[in-house]
């Protein structure tokens, strides 16, 4: 009998993986110039990190984490989200005292049992950024600038929306409000809305059920509770992000799943998903340091969700972006082992050369090349060799141009000649 994947867990093939080694280079660059450093988390922590800080009657603690008891009898847990352990991490290793302001990025999987469905997995992946230590609108803006920057970058078509979620001294009052609105409309909202009306009443207005978004269309929003100092610090980062011309919009009824958000909040939704169509989430935790037991230090981050951004770089046909530098087709044995040698000494630099077998013809390495996504293929048989020289066929001019190979050129001047020929 044939083992197959635990179900909601999936492997990542070739074609796909080249996809995510693209998107996570592009992160990379854009997460350095913004002044991030990577931090590498554990996968498995303490239960109780994510119960004080998700909050222990969140969906996420109560029926989705992985937990089991280790040997010791302590509860552990498959990290659910990045958050908390890089705030965990920042306290027990001090990085308060070393730095004033703290820019760390993750990239890695994180562990939920939901139901699958398309782009939800329970092993999934994200891509997530925390500034620790500023408050001001300025930064906020500088972290949806950077994600604007990014999605720019691979060519999507977004939309940013934002919203204010206040601080501890007006959302109480809009709880308060929302609460008795939820109360006497309650027969008209579903059952999770019915329980999440005591816990956490906002999460009734993040409800997508049809019933449930006509029962609350005209209930109070956070926007008309917010007291002076947090409207204006909503004014500020949406005038930035107008100077930067960031194409957002303001949703009121945009809240974030986890207790610990305040201020600022937002999401990115991507076209082309259909109605799941967030790809990355975030928002400001001013209090969540302390409540975790370091120092009062305010902090806003996000999470981008892999999978479905992945899923959506492959429906745009852009199934190599990582493509070879050069191709290399030998016709015959002999070409095989001189062509052996040049990939080799190209490869030590650094390039990325597909090497084919001369038991293949021509034109089946043609056709490989052209679905790798190739530019240019170095051709080598016996009559090229005779004369000490190659064929370099452009693949997207579709032209030949008689190219010297001489393997006693530096690899990088070799790659020069190449492209050289094909300006």
């Amino acid at each position: 009998m044939n083992i197959s994947a635990v179900r909601g867990f999936r492997d990542v093939l070739p074609q796909e993986s080249a996809i995510w080694q693209e998107l996570e280079a592009q992160a990379r660059r854009y997460l350095t110039a913004y002044g991030f450093a990577e931090i590498i988390l554990p996968v498995v922590e303490k239960t109780e990190l994510f119960a004080r800080a998700i909050g222990e009657t969140t969906d996420i603690v109560e029926k989705e984490m992985y937990t089991f008891t280790d040997r010791d009898d302590a509860s552990l847990t498959l990290r659910p989200e990045g958050t908390a352990s890089v705030i965990r991490a920042y306290i027990e290793h001090s990085l308060f005292h070393k730095e004033p302001v703290s820019k760390l990025f993750y990239i890695g999987p994180m562990f939920r049992r939901e139901r699958p469905q398309k782009g939800r997995y329970r092993q999934f992946h994200q891509i997530g950024a925390e500034i620790l230590g500023r408050d001001d609108p300025l930064i906020d803006a500088e972290l949806l600038l950077l994600l604007h920057d990014l999605f720019t970058a691979l060519q999507l078509t977004i939309t940013i929306e934002v919203n204010s979620l206040g601080c501890t001294l007006c959302r109480p009052r809009h709880r308060e409000s929302l609460r008795t609105f939820g109360e006497s409309r309650l027969a008209a909202l579903c059952a999770n809305c019915q329980a999440r009306l005591q816990r956490n009443p906002l999460r009734i207005l993040d409800c997508k059920e049809p019933g449930c978004r006509q029962a609350t269309a005209d209930a109070p929003m956070l926007t008309a509770f917010l007291c002076p100092a947090c409207g204006e610090h909503f004014d500020r980062v949406q005038a930035y992000l107008r100077q930067e011309q960031v194409c957002f919009s303001v949703n009121p009824r945009l809240v974030r799943g986890l207790d610990y958000y305040c201020r600022t909040s937002f999401e990115v939704l991507a076209q082309g998903l259909g109605a799941q169509n967030a790809v990355c989430g975030g928002g400001r935790y001013d209090g969540l340091v302390a409540q975790l037991g370091g120092p009062a230090v305010p902090g806003i981050g996000f999470a981008i969700g892999v999978e479905r951004l992945v899923m959506l770089l492959q429906s745009h046909e852009r199934q190599h972006l990582l493509h070879p530098d050069l191709f290399i087709a030998p016709l015959d044995e002999r070409a095989e082992t001189y062509a052996f040698s040049v990939a080799h000494r190209l490869r030590q630099e650094g390039y990325y050369i597909e090497l084919d077998s001369s038991r293949r013809g021509l034109k089946a390495q043609m056709r490989r090349a052209d679905k790798l996504g190739a530019r240019y293929v170095l051709i080598l048989g016996e009559q090229e060799l005779a004369v000490g020289k190659g064929t370099i066929r452009d693949m997207q001019a579709k032209t030949d141009h008689p190219l010297a190979v001489d393997l006693t050129l530096p690899a990088q001047k070799m790659m020069e000649s190449i492209q050289l020929k094909n300006i």
